[in-house]
């Protein structure tokens, strides 16, 4: 009966996308990406000075607006290089290749910042279901869900050891009025911050993060403290 029920809100559908992306995708890759920016930080050692940056970026859009071209999405992001990748037989695919692009980041100062960024893909998922009469998957729906995706994937990773420190996640709601920058400015504010970050570990200090940041503790106000994933509340969204 329970099972049913969740059916019929549509409460798993995040849920799975969650875990799915997790044990099919993050934990293969994750912790494979510092070593890639080991070596690519080898040949390359001006480009990535912070280490705190040595970690996957996964863009999660409340919209699930995913661009397939970073670059298009705002020209305040140049694609650099694609770092190490790694080749496995996966499934029955022989030589499957997993791989990250290292994107170049200028911010309102006209610095560059370099890191490995990407969209969080079942985004594109949520977002088709929302276009497609046969799933039924409404706008207020799509955002209630994006947002227990959001939630589900934080606690997966916070939970595993091999993906400590691999990964930021960098949810954020779209201005309603366009913005040519607005893209590339949150991610160099996410990357000033692990700078901030390092620099204090290094002086032994506690870095300062501001309130303006959308952040997990933010959007844990909107969920439900039961063990089955649960609709979302919207207000403030």
């Amino acid at each position: 009966e329970m099972s049913e029920m969740s059916e019929r809100s549509k409460q798993n559908v995040a849920y799975g996308l969650a875990w799915s992306y997790y044990v099919g995708y993050l934990k293969i890759v994750l912790p494979r990406v510092k070593k890639s920016m080991e070596e690519f930080c080898r040949a390359n050692p001006n480009l990535l000075a912070c280490r705190k940056t040595w970690k996957l970026h996964i863009l999660v859009p409340l919209s699930c607006d995913v661009y397939d071209d970073l670059e298009k999405a705002d020209s305040n992001i140049q694609y650099v290089t694609d770092l190490t990748e790694t080749t496995l037989a996966r499934a029955g695919t022989k030589k499957r290749v997993y791989k990250h692009s290292l994107y170049a980041i200028r911010d309102e100062e006209n610095q560059l910042w370099h890191c490995a960024v990407e969209y969080a893909t079942p985004l594109q998922s949520l977002y088709a279901m929302s276009q497609d009469e046969c799933a039924a998957f409404s706008r207020e729906e799509r955002l209630e869900q994006v947002k227990l995706f959001y939630r589900t994937l934080d606690e997966i990773l916070k939970g595993s050891k091999e993906c400590a420190d691999a990964y930021r996640l960098i949810a954020y709601e779209e201005p309603e009025e366009a913005e040519t920058h607005f893209l590339s400015r949150e991610i160099a504010w996410h990357l000033q911050q692990e700078h901030r970050e390092e620099i204090a570990v290094l002086e032994g200090s506690h870095p300062h993060t501001p309130s303006t940041a959308l952040d997990s503790a933010e959007l844990n106000l909107q969920i439900s403290v039961s063990d089955l994933p649960q609709p979302l509340r919207t207000d403030g969204f």
